[in-house]
């Protein structure tokens, strides 16, 4: 037997004979030189095993060393978008060669796995601030407040858009048989833009927008819809309305006239859909659109407002219950992005 597996042999019985004669780790360790980890780690291999010896081992010991490890977990820390193939090319660098799918399956099993990154709007640093400073001037208002808030906003809804994902079960080669792919159409086949509203209490109006949008036409929208959806929502007379900053809502003459309507705006941070809880109804809408197959642009149109009227007005209420959530999720992520 080589000398140094004889030395390692001797130093882990040594190691049995303390403990057994009632020494702790950290006595163990200071008495042998040793690492309090390495008494600890062969102490458990006893109590788990009834033995120190080294025991037999299926399959080829692994080529990613404890240091290498700790090298890939700090890359992939330190920049997440690191493909498995610069990886590999980076132990490779220090002589440890392995395929990249081993990579994966040792990050896989220290909590990192591949995912596809969620997008949300690219938020600059006066962003982040308008953000938080947002979050946290209404963390505290009353439930009232939020209630008696008209939420507004516009959309795009394509024939066939793609607004799930798919997924089939298929053999091997025959992805492109017609049975196993998605028909799609160039620009959606088509599309209609919306503007809706809702409050707590339930959805308001949804209006079609014929055309390019501007100020004059969103300020006929505003017109139509605004005052009728209020008085349909039973909002009390010290209602707020909400709308992003799209120019066309802060334009000059679209301020002078909700001035002149008298209709007081609620101030809001640009970037930030997540703090619309609207953006939550649109995907609903689009999923119960699509459900029904529309098969051209009036048809669109036409279950766009249906569906939008069976908006159960407990899924209304429901959010702006919840809406300090998103306030607190917003103050807890610094101003950045939330999961909502």
């Amino acid at each position: 037997m080589p000398r140094a597996k004889e030395i390692q042999k001797q130093m882990r019985k040594t190691i049995m004979e303390l403990y057994q004669s009632g020494k702790g780790y950290k006595a163990i360790s200071k008495a042998l030189g040793l690492q309090r980890t390495t008494v600890r780690a062969i102490i458990h291999k006893w109590r788990k095993h009834g033995t120190v010896e080294n025991l037999p081992r299926s399959g080829q010991p692994t080529k990613i060393t404890p240091r290498a490890q700790r090298q890939l977990i700090q890359e992939v820390t330190k920049d997440p978008t690191t493909t498995s193939k610069e990886l590999q090319a980076s132990l490779a660098s220090v002589k440890v060669s392995v395929h990249d799918s081993t990579i994966r399956k040792r990050l896989g099993k220290n909590g990192l796995h591949g995912r596809v990154p969620r997008r949300k709007p690219l938020l600059s640093k006066k962003n982040i601030k308008a953000h938080l400073s947002f979050a946290r001037k209404h963390l505290d208002d009353p439930q009232d407040f939020w209630d008696n808030t008209l939420w507004t906003d516009e959309t795009k809804v394509e024939l066939f858009g793609r607004c799930v994902s798919h997924y089939v079960w298929r053999k091997s080669n025959t992805a492109f048989q017609k049975k196993n792919i998605i028909p799609t159409v160039k620009y959606g086949g088509g599309s209609v833009m919306v503007w809706g509203c809702f409050a707590a209490s339930g959805p308001g109006r949804l209006a079609v927008i014929n055309g390019t949008m501007n100020s004059a036409v969103y300020q006929n929208i505003l017109k139509e819809n605004v005052r009728p959806s209020v008085c349909d929502l039973k909002l009390k007379r010290t209602w707020v309305l909400q709308q992003d900053n799209d120019p066309k809502h802060t334009s000059k003459s679209t301020s002078e006239w909700l001035k002149k309507n008298k209709m007081k705006t609620l101030e809001w941070p640009s970037q930030s859909p997540d703090l619309n809880p609207i953006e939550m109804l649109w995907h609903d809408l689009k999923k119960a659109v699509h459900a029904r197959k529309p098969s051209n642009v009036a048809d669109l149109q036409q279950f766009c407002k249906d569906e939008w009227a069976k908006i159960p007005p407990q899924r209304c209420k429901r959010l702006m219950a919840s809406y300090r959530k998103r306030l607190i999720a917003v103050v807890a992520a610094k101003g950045g992005p939330t999961s909502y």
